[in-house]
Formats: structure tokens, sequence, C-alpha cells
């Protein structure tokens, strides 16, 4: 069995699943990482920005690949707080900003999804290319956790470089997670998520008069309907269900071989009960499940500089 007991226990505000999932994004502030960004080119024309953190120690062999959530960056807080402990600890880091994520729109009409394994694996292939390190490891936060569980789990060739990963907070079952989005528990983060994905919209829609009208953004009120209106069809799916279906990492966890560790917490108001894949974990002997009491959606805030996830993620890469 690799259902793994969880240790963690934070002060008893963080406790509270919504004030873990809030706090972060409000209050933590991570300064001190210095990043370097290096512009990569894509196969299909597309370009994608890589935020580059380095360890004091020189040429370390460690490298680090971390991907954001839904409508995250390379300079999220839990993006910062996850290079920085990595990078004292003799790691590199390279922070991924998905396409449309690094304040420039992409040159093409697609951008990222909860899919996206294909630009995974062409930023490791880049990396690879272009780089001498011995010693990869996986990160992923909540969407970038999705993403990096169906490409490990996908059949394809991993390299050998690849070691480890942790994927934080992933909602393996996309249309359980919406449905438990769309709750009225989480109307203040849904609505949030509506905005900015619809202000993102916006932007394209001056760029791609074409392909989408102004009034078809207006008119989206929920999640779903931004999937179908756009997501599903800039990436080649027939509709929001289609992508769902196709997209969740779940139906790919039995094909994963290197050591994937997967941490959601019991009270994430995201994920609804799809998302705790035990039975998966259960059958496969490469997968380590977390289930922590708290934590909230990427919270699992600890007092001092270090969250939980972030110890817990370079313990598990150093084994």
């Amino acid at each position: 069995m690799s259902i793994l007991q969880s240790k963690y226990t934070p002060p008893l505000l963080f406790r509270n699943g919504h004030i873990s999932t809030i706090y972060p994004n409000i209050f933590r502030k991570v300064r001190d990482v210095l990043q370097k960004r290096e512009r990569i080119e894509l196969s299909d024309g597309d370009f994608i920005d890589l935020d580059w953190s380095y360890s004091s120690t020189p040429n370390t062999q460690k490298l680090a690949i971390i991907i954001h959530g839904l409508e995250g960056n390379a300079q999220r807080q839990y993006m910062l707080g996850t290079a920085r402990h990595l990078n004292q600890n003799n790691w590199d880091a390279i922070s991924v900003n998905l396409r449309n994520c690094s304040g420039e729109v992409n040159r093409l009409y697609r951008s990222y999804n909860a899919g996206v394994s294909d630009d995974l694996d062409q930023i490791i292939n880049y990396v690879l290319s272009n780089y001498e390190y011995t010693n990869i490891s996986l990160c992923g936060f909540s969407l970038g956790g999705n993403i990096l569980l169906k490409y490990l789990g996908e059949g394809r060739s991993i390299a050998s470089e690849i070691k480890t990963a942790v994927a934080i907070s992933a909602p393996c079952d996309l249309y359980n997670s919406l449905l438990e989005i769309n709750k009225p528990k989480n109307f203040i983060y849904e609505q949030r998520f509506i905005r900015h994905l619809k202000a993102k919209l916006l932007e394209r829609q001056v760029v791609f008069p074409e392909k989408i009208s102004k009034s078809d953004i207006d008119a989206c009120k929920s999640l779903m309907d931004i999937d179908n209106l756009y997501t599903s069809r800039a990436h080649g799916y027939t509709d929001a269900m289609d992508y769902y279906t196709k997209c969740s990492s779940k139906q790919f966890l039995k094909n994963i071989r290197i050591p994937t560790l997967i941490i959601n917490a019991k009270n994430d108001s995201f994920l609804g009960n799809q998302c705790y894949p035990i039975d998966e974990v259960r059958k496969n002997t490469s997968l380590f499940l977390q289930i922590p009491e708290y934590g909230g959606h990427v919270g699992f805030y600890l007092p001092g500089k270090t969250y939980y996830n972030e110890a817990q993620t370079l313990e598990f890469f150093e084994k």
C-alpha cells in the first residue's frame, strides 16, 4: 500500500480550508528568489517562457521543473516558495510559465489547458538537449499537477534523467473538480477564475477577431461555458466534456513508472471524491498518496519560510 500518513498539523487558524487557500495568495511574500528568463521556441511556432533560479552550489546536477495552476505564472508565491526551498538545498529550478501566462499574449490562438503534456515534453527535451542535468524531478500544482501526471502516464518514453515527481492539489478528475468548484461554497473562487479567464479571452479576441467574438465571451457565465467556447475548440476537443474526459490524469495513473507523490488535502474545496485516487495508488507501487486533514487548495501553511508541501517535495525528490 502506498497511502502515506501525513504529519501536517498547522496552527489552529489554518485548519480552515478557505483560510489555508486564501492566505498565501494575499499575505505571503517570497522576495528572495532571483529568476532569469529564457524563452524557448515550440515546434508549432509558439513559445514558452521559463524562469530559472539557481542553487548557490555551482554546477549542481539536480534540476526541478515546476508547473503552476490555472491562471498562475512563475511568480505566484507557491511557485517562488518551492523554487526557493529547492534552491537552498542544491537544486536548480525552472518555473514554467505555460503558454499565455508570462505577461505576453502567445502567438497562436491556442494557449494552455489541463492536458498540455506535449508542451511539458518539449520543455524536458529542450533541457536534455541543451543542459547536462542528470537528476531531473517534476513538481506541479493543481492544473499543473494534472499535466505532469498525464505526461508520466500516457505511455511515452520517459527519459532516464527524470527521477521523481510531486503533484500538489491535483484535480485528477477534471469534471469532478469542476462540479465541486460550482458549489456555493466556492462562489468567490469561481467568479475570480471566470473574470480572469474572460479578461484573457478578450485579449485574444483583439488578436484573433475571426475566431472568437466579444459577445460570445460576454455570454460565458461559468467555467464550463468558457471550456465549451474556447478551451475545447482551441485545443482540438469536441466540447468541454470531451476535454475533461480525455485530459483527466486519473485514467493514466496506472501507467506511471517513476516514483510519484500526490498531496491532496482532505479539506481542499476544489476537489471532489473522484480526485483522491486511492484505488489507483494501491494498485501501482510507483504511486504515493498523502491526504492531509488540512491544507486547503495549494495552502499547507507552516510558520517560517517553508510550507509543508515544499518540505515534502524536497524530501521526496531526495529519497
